[in-house]
């Protein structure tokens, strides 16, 4: 929202589990009216000390860091474990390194993890048993986990898991940061503390709750989630494709490279500063920055020069906002006018990919192979 927002402070036992259903154009806080304990700071390696302050050309084969290792904690399968561990998932040298396998991205998932074993499935991605079956395939997730769908807790355990299976064959299975990674973060670390808001005293826990908050991913909530989340990339580069959450330029505020974005915000996170972590929220919140037809390709033009590549791929609006698509609560509750998504959306003189498809009002779940066709 803009302006005047000023968030109530529920609790969270106020929270309801939100329809399955359209919804009107989303607030700066998006999808409120959509379908649907703290840990020391974690080190990482600083990805501009590693890359000499971009990545390297041959990036795409993947070189795990101490930063990307999968986090295994409690409640995998038939696993009860205390203490969570870390997989060291060493990189092959360039001589063994298999050649680079397909590239995929999934759309935001917002909780709805039925639908996101039956497109992975779908894709030929894993096996009957939701287990990893695609070799050396590259899959990234453009973020958005939870909120809004029944077990968003389910989506990061899956996404966890396949990306231990994904490097042991020989692949990877790796994710972005999204605004509701962020969110829920907020909620976890900080309740009801009150923010500044820019705009009056707001709190994360409010925010969450009116963005589609589900209580019971707030109960199963561990701290190895909160530090694979907290640890997650904003951006990357693949296949001259620029994979990104959200469709802003606010990742321009936080550095020159990939890298140093990467830092900037990982750094940021570790601080756990309320204040400092709401204005990470609140930026990468802000959307359709390439949508407009006349500066939307410009837009998108300054972003890939700065951080390289041919064409933004990115998801957080949902396809149906993005082309005006979305029909009147009334309208929706007859049935007949929801959204019909089939694919990706290509936009802003073909420089930018949407994928969102707008699982969260009836829409529907992308994973897409790149690059497109078109």
């Amino acid at each position: 929202m803009g302006g005047g927002f000023v968030t109530p402070r529920p609790t969270l036992t106020s929270v309801p589990t939100p329809p399955r259903a359209g919804s009107a154009t989303p607030p700066e806080y998006p999808g409120a009216g959509a379908r649907g304990p703290a840990h020391p700071p974690q080190q990482h390696v600083g990805h501009a000390a590693q890359a000499g302050g971009d990545y390297p050309p041959d990036e795409d084969g993947y070189t795990p860091t101490v930063r990307d290792l999968p986090v295994i904690g409690a409640g995998a399968a038939g696993v009860a474990e205390p203490t969570p561990t870390l997989v060291d998932t060493a990189a092959p040298s360039a001589s063994e390194a298999d050649p680079l396998g397909p590239l995929y991205v999934v759309g935001d998932v917002h909780g709805y993890l039925d639908e996101l074993r039956a497109a992975l499935r779908e894709a030929g991605l894993v096996d009957a048993e939701d287990r990893w079956a695609a070799g050396n395939t590259r899959l990234w997730f453009l973020g958005d986990f939870t909120d809004r769908g029944p077990d968003g807790v389910g989506v990061i355990d899956l996404v966890m898991r396949l990306s231990a299976e994904a490097a042991a064959a020989g692949g990877y299975c790796k994710a972005l940061l999204g605004n509701h990674e962020l969110l829920i973060l907020g909620a976890k670390r900080f309740g009801d503390t009150p923010v500044d808001s820019g705009a009056g005293t707001a709190s994360f826990q409010a925010a969450w709750l009116l963005n589609g908050g589900q209580r019971s991913d707030m109960e199963r909530l561990e701290e190895h989630h909160l530090q694979w989340m907290s640890r997650l990339d904003a951006m990357t580069l693949a296949d001259d494709h620029l994979l990104l959450h959200s469709d802003t330029t606010a990742y321009l505020e936080y550095g020159e490279t990939i890298g140093a974005v990467n830092d900037a915000i990982t750094d940021a996170l570790e601080r756990r500063d309320a204040d400092e972590t709401w204005d990470l929220f609140r930026k990468f919140t802000k959307r359709f920055a390439f949508r407009d037809e006349e500066t939307g390709p410009q837009v998108a033009r300054e972003l890939l020069d700065a951080y390289g590549g041919r064409r933004i791929v990115h998801g957080h609006s949902p396809i149906p906002y993005l082309l005006g698509d979305v029909p009147p609560v009334e309208d929706d509750a007859e049935g007949d006018k929801e959204p019909q998504i089939t694919g990706p959306h290509v936009y802003a003189d073909g420089l930018a990919v949407a994928m969102d498809g707008g699982v969260t009002m009836a829409g529907k779940l992308l994973v897409s192979r790149l690059p497109l066709g078109n």
